[in-house]
This record gives structure tokens, C-alpha cells and sequence, in this order.
């Protein structure tokens, strides 16, 4: 049907309506329901053109439009010219037919579709045009990276990301050794032998994680000591991230030792004093190798009981370089910029002014030795009022000397004159570790020799002289005790002249 041969119909109707009054009443319902019937079609037919199709809100918006659209094609199929075209004679110029209207929405569709190709084509663009600049990014950071370890590469094996992911079994939670705040420990086996071995994975979304994988891996491959963890090798993927691989110790962390199993029903202890003072002599000389058995002074900064791991034979081994820098030199401060570590290890001037030297260590070694001896916690918030921190606690007894053995010993130790000498250097040992004051905070050196016996105890000879060693003030006797304004007066002497360095100028040796 065409809209030309609709209008003439309907015209003609029109004509004899008066003659069909005269018929019967069934002529004039059949007439009348032609007459609604094309009426229903014709509106059909304006529906279909866009006239009345869509809501008002939508036909009161684009009615102009999509007529001024359709007139404009239709008159292009019929050859007429758009400039000339009398829009009122646009439904009489041609034939409307419903299959018109499929090709006008084929049209529109072919239209939209073009564009959105074309913006799809142009975001795709974008995309793989970005894609590329981060891949390029990354592959420079990757060049920067072994560029900086490139003096070191040849000591260590290189795993690919494959080998690493099959010695940990796909990152199996099960194989989960320890996490920390930006990396995750994993234990796996390697190379034809199956060698046990600690996995390192570096947070990869860390920004910093390229810097601090440097650091550790230059750090940790110049070290070779009974007591250190040694580095095995290590796997860089673009993709993937920065991976350390330590040799696995199998004996477990002192943290465990100390602080993870429950009491025996026995009243024993898990870790007895032999054990616990050959840990202490162990650590010492880990950290003196640190300070003085290497071409740079290392200053771990992180000494805790979580790193400090045990072997078959309960040979203690320091692990854990993630934030180990270089010094200058033995006693030669710097100030860093951000505080890292864990709290209650933490020396007073490091936490409060951010001062690092490796007079750091020995404080967090002295808190360290408090653990072996009392089988507490630093903090512990459980903990009667007062006792909460196990530094302050423990100095009113430290001023004791041999007398506070009993009271500091871990119940779980049993006390044996055997061993006195032994629990009274180490007694000595931690108070002169834990002295608030850096400048009178013995050299590692000096608290080796202490623990070993090679120099009398400060506690025999307390009435003798009020100092040790090369001048060095043990601040735990009563006279020479503090007041916090005091204390605060020395820090702020301290800090004077000492320089600020990134932990970055000593790592690239500038």
C-alpha cells in the first residue's frame, strides 16, 4: 500500500458517506470499520516515519529533526533537490513503502555503527599507544636495575620467574614462610639437587620496591659470615616482579622459639640457657661482622627475634636485609629520612630525630638480649601497669646487677649457679645496650667482649668506677639517672653537626 493510494481512498469515502445513511445499518458498521482501519494504518504508517514514535518528551525533542532527516532522504531517492523541495509536497513527490523505512533505519544504524567504530578504533589506539609507554617505562626501570647490580650479578645465581614459580608450587599459601609490610617470604626447593631455599617476593605495586631490591641484594651479596643468612640468587621479570632466593634455615626464628609455643607441662623450657647464650654470642658477632668485618659499615636497623633464625645445631643466623644501609663509617651518624624498623627495638635517637648509626643495632640488640634472659615480650599492653614495655621495666633491676638474676630470669629457665657468670654478662651486656644516650652506648665490639668474659663485668666493679671501657657512662647507676629535660638536651647536642643523607647516597657510593 502507498501513502499516495491511502490519501485518494480516504477521499473518496468521504464522498459517499451521505449515500451509505440510506443503506441498511450493516453497511454502515462495514463502512465505518474501514474507515477506522485505515485511520489505525495511516498512523502506523507516521509512526514508522517518526513522526509520533518514542514518548512525548522524545517526540517533543527530535520531531523536527527526524522529519528534516527524512524528508532529505526520501527527496535524494527521488531525484528531487533539497534546495528546491516544497516541504508540504514531500508525501505527494513519492511512493512510501515499509520497506523504505527498513533501509532509512539501515541507514541511521550504518551511521552510528561508523562512528562508534571510529571511536572505538581511536580509543584502542590510545590504549595500545599507553600500553606501549608503560612497557617501554618498565623496560627502562629494568635497564636502570641491572645496571646498578651488574657488579655483584656474577656471584649470584639468576632463577627465571618459571623456576621460581615451580619451586614455590605457584605461591601455595601452604609454602607461606612470613610476610612483612611490603614482601612475602615463600620456602621452595631449586636447581637438579632440590636446595631448600627462602623465597623473597617484592611487593610489585610498590614504588619503591625496585630501590629496596638493589639495596638488599647489594648489601646482602657482599656479606659471607657464620652467622648471616647467605643470598643464593635472585629472578627479575618485568611482569612479575623482584625476587630474593636466601638459603632456607630449618630450625625455625627465635621469635618462635621464644614467643610461639606454649609453656611445657613440665615447667622446661623450650629454648634452654645454653641455647640462649650461644644465641646472644652468635648474634653479637653477626652484628660486629656488620659494623667492622666488611668494606662498609652495614647498619641493619631491623635486629628482632623474627629475624634471627636457628639452625639444625641452633647456630643463630641474622636474615632480613630489606632495610640494612650503609654508613660511612663505625660511630658516624647520618640522618635518614623516613623512621623504619619495628617498635620497641627502635633506639631513642633513631625513633625521635630519625639518627642512624651502629650504635642503632646495638640498641635493638640490648632489647634482644632482655628477651633471652626474661622470656618477655618489648611490649607487651597485657602486662601489669608498668610493666607494659620491657626496657623500662627491666633497668630498675638492671641497677641490681648479679642480685637480679632471679628476678629477670624467664620462669620457664631453670636457675643454675652453673651458669651464673654467663646470666650475669648478659645482664651486663643488655644495660649497656640499652643506655639512652648514643655517644655512651658501647661499640658492638665492647658488648662482644662483655658477653665472652673477655672484660669484668660492670657490676663487680660498679663501686670501683662510674665508667667503662673508653669513658663510656652506664646510665642505669642512680647518679648518673636522667630527668627527661636532661635527656632531651643531650639528644638535641647530639644532633648537632651530623648530617643528612638519603639511604640511596651510601647504596650508590656518592
Amino acid at each position: 500500500m502507498s501513502l499516495c493510494s491511502s490519501q485518494g481512498t480516504s477521499s473518496d469515502d468521504t464522498k459517499d458517506v451521505p449515500n451509505a445513511l440510506g443503506k441498511d445499518s450493516s453497511e454502515l458498521k462495514r463502512h465505518k470499520l474501514r474507515t477506522f482501519l485505515k485511520k489505525i494504518m495511516w498512523d502506523f504508517a507516521l509512526a514508522c516515519v517518526g513522526v509520533t514514535c518514542g514518548g512525548n518528551n522524545y517526540r517533543n525533542g527530535l520531531r523536527k529533526t527526524t522529519l528534516e532527516h527524512n524528508k532529505a532522504w526520501l527527496l535524494s531517492e527521488s531525484g528531487a533537490e533539497l534546495a528546491s523541495a516544497d516541504p508540504q509536497s514531500v508525501h505527494s513527490s513519492f511512493r512510501f513503502s515499509f520497506c523504505s523505512q527498513v533501509e532509512v533505519e539501515s541507514f541511521n544504524m550504518s551511521s552510528t555503527l561508523s562512528a562508534a567504530t571510529t571511536t572505538a578504533t581511536t580509543i584502542l589506539t590510545v590504549n595500545l599507544e599507553y600500553e606501549s609507554q608503560v612497557r617501554e617505562m618498565k623496560w627502562r626501570r629494568i635497564e636502570s636495575l641491572e645496571k646498578s647490580i651488574s657488579p655483584v650479578v656474577n656471584t649470584l645465581i639468576r632463577f627465571s620467574y618459571d623456576e621460581i614459580l615451580f619451586a614455590t608450587h605457584n605461591f601455595s599459601q601452604g609454602r607461606v614462610l612470613g610476610r612483612g609490610a611490603l614482601s612475602c617470604v615463600f620456602r621452595g626447593r631449586v636447581g637438579p639437587w632440590k636446595t631448600a631455599v627462602a623465597i623473597k617476593r617484592l611487593d610489585k605495586e610498590d614504588k619503591e620496591s625496585a630501590k629496596a631490591f638493589c639495596r638488599e641484594l647489594m648489601i646482602a651479596s657482599s656479606l659471607h659470615n657464620t652467622n648471616v643468612v647467605p643470598l643464593v640468587g635472585f629472578c627479575i621479570d618485568s611482569e612479575e616482579g623482584l625476587f630474593l632466593v636466601y638459603k632456607y634455615v630449618s630450625g625455625g626464628s627465635l621469635e618462635h622459639h621464644l614467643h610461639g609455643r606454649k609453656k611445657s607441662v613440665k615447667g622446661g623450657s623450650s629454648l634452654p640457657w645454653s641455647v640462649r647464650y650461644k644465641v646472644a654470642i652468635g648474634i653479637a658477632d653477626a652484628v660486629a661482622y656488620l659494623h667492622n668485618g666488611t668494606e662498609r659499615c652495614v647498619v641493619h636497623r631491623d635486629i628482632k627475634p623474627l629475624n634471627i633464625l636457628l639452625s639444625s645445631k641452633k647456630i643463630p643466623k641474622l636474615c632480613d636485609f630489606g632495610l640494612a644501609t650503609w654508613t660511612a663509617a663505625p660511630s658516624v651518624p647520618f640522618l635518614c629520612k623516613a623512621v623504619k624498623g619495628t617498635f620497641g627495638y627502635l633506639a631513642p635517637e633513631y625513633f625521635q630525630h630519625g639518627k642512624v648509626s651502629d650504635k642503632t643495632d646495638v640498641y635493638a640488640l640490648g632489647v634482644v638480649l632482655l628477651e633471652l634472659l626474661t622470656g618477655r615480650k618489648p611490649i607487651e599492653a597485657k602486662r601489669p601497669h608498668g610493666e607494659e614495655n620491657l626496657v623500662s621495666w627491666a633497668k630498675p633491676l638492671l641497677r641490681k646487677g648479679k642480685g637480679a638474676i632471679e628476678e629477670l630470669l624467664d620462669p620457664q629457665v631453670k636457675y643454675s649457679l652453673r651458669y651464673t657468670d654467663q646470666m650475669a654478662r648478659m645482664v651486663d651486656a643488655a644495660a649497656a645496650c640499652v643506655t639512652n644516650e648514643e655517644s655512651r652506648r658501647p661499640s658492638i665490639g665492647e658488648i662482644v667482649a662483655i658477653l665472652k668474659g673477655e672484660v669484668e663485668p660492670v657490676f663487680s666493679r660498679r663501686r670501683k668506677s662510674g665508667y667503662f671501657g673508653n669513658g663510656y657512662v652506664i646510665d642505669y647507676y642512680p647518679q648518673l639517672q636522667e630527668t627527661n629535660n636532661e635527656m632531651k638536651s643531650h639528644l638535641a647536642l647530639a644532633m648537632q653537626g651530623v648530617p643528612e643523607y638519603d639511604e640511596d647516597d651510601f647504596l650508590c657510593g656518592r
